[in-house]
């Protein structure tokens, strides 16, 4: 485990003169690596800053991500760009009303040796034997498939014939929706949509991030992708980012901020009895530290204060708190609910 005080008498001088720390060289190393990532997937994404510090934030924190946003918005070709960079397997599955969780998972073929004639059974992996998954339009899938992909996402393994097979790692889902059309579609249930980590929502990009995609995308080849990352260093990340350390004020107002999405709760803000017919469950608050963590050392801290929290609170909680039919008669969405409590949940004063 790193350790914030530890020094290294080999370590070399800074521009004041003074040795850097084992850990700060550390959060260097990371904050460079995420820096490099970043620069890899601009190459061919334009805008989207904020989707694509998320979804490294899922990352680091080892959690799966739901990409929302209208089609043309480069939610594919965010995450294959991502795949690329990372030097990570890479499969992309289109669900479909047809899918079945065998196509997912894999299935059981029976093969005969024509030498002796025996039949033998051979089971073959599906997509999900990968590293970073493209679920494509999940909700377009029957409610049994999503089951099988989600299963597997909880439990990094896939049970086959009373054995179990463990995913490979890194394991990362990234799932999209389209939140236009929704006839024909299976929408997630409360319970699969709690295994994501986020909810990451993509918008239309202003005009001169417009103009600069036309540019990029008309032109005669697409941009390279140099891959900066392997599986052995996101997991040397993902372990790091776990190892930070937080305060006990910080996972208190992490909870508080889970607590106050629950109607019925005291301390809940009136506007959650009100909208609210279910709140977060205690995976909210876990996601919460997590993500926070993760954002803690790509901004090049050692430590979570209460602006990383506030920082992953929309992402993480907006998929998680369900309004009732007055909110919606009244326009209020989660994610307005979610800004009136951080606006009303008062932050420790210090996260140290």
């Amino acid at each position: 485990m790193i350790t914030a005080h530890l020094t290294d008498p080999r370590a070399p001088e800074n521009h004041e003169g003074e040795l850097l720390s084992t850990a700060e060289r550390e959060i260097e190393s990371l904050v460079a690596d995420a820096a490099a990532l970043r620069g890899q997937v601009r190459r061919r994404i334009v805008g989207q800053e904020e989707a694509l510090e998320e979804v490294l934030l899922c990352l680091l924190a080892g959690g799966h991500a739901l990409l929302v946003g209208v089609p043309g918005l480069a939610k594919t070709l965010l995450v294959r760009t991502l795949a690329e960079a990372l030097d990570l397997e890479f499969r992309r599955v289109q669900f479909t009303p047809d899918l079945m969780p065998s196509d997912i998972t894999g299935t059981e073929v029976i093969e005969e040796d024509r030498t002796t004639g025996r039949r033998a059974a051979r089971f073959i992996r599906g997509p999900v034997f990968t590293q970073v998954l493209l679920a494509d339009e999940i909700n377009r899938t029957p409610p049994k498939t999503q089951a099988a992909l989600l299963e597997a996402m909880q439990e990094g393994r896939v049970t086959v014939a009373g054995e179990e097979l463990v995913l490979p790692r890194p394991f990362f889902v990234l799932a999209t929706q389209n939140p236009l059309e929704q006839e024909g579609t299976y929408p997630l249930p409360e319970a699969q949509l709690d295994r994501f980590m986020l909810d990451i929502r993509l918008d239309y990009p202003g005009e001169a991030e417009e103009v600069e995609i036309l540019r990029a995308t008309t032109g005669a080849a697409e941009a390279p992708v140099e891959r900066v990352l392997d599986a052995e260093r996101v997991l040397l990340l993902q372990r790091r980012v776990r190892e930070v350390p937080v305060s006990g004020s910080i996972l208190e107002y992490a909870a508080r901020l889970v607590r106050a999405t629950r109607p019925g709760t005291p301390g809940a803000p009136e506007e959650v009895a009100r909208w609210v017919r279910w709140g977060a469950g205690p995976r909210a608050g876990q996601a919460l530290v997590l993500g926070a963590k993760a954002h803690a050392l790509l901004s090049g801290r050692y430590h979570v204060a209460p602006e990383d929290v506030r920082r992953v609170a929309l992402p993480v909680l907006r998929h998680r708190v369900l309004v009732n039919f007055s909110a919606e008669a009244e326009g209020v969405s989660p994610d307005a609910l979610v800004t009136r409590l951080l606006e009303s949940v008062a932050p420790p004063r210090s996260g140290l």
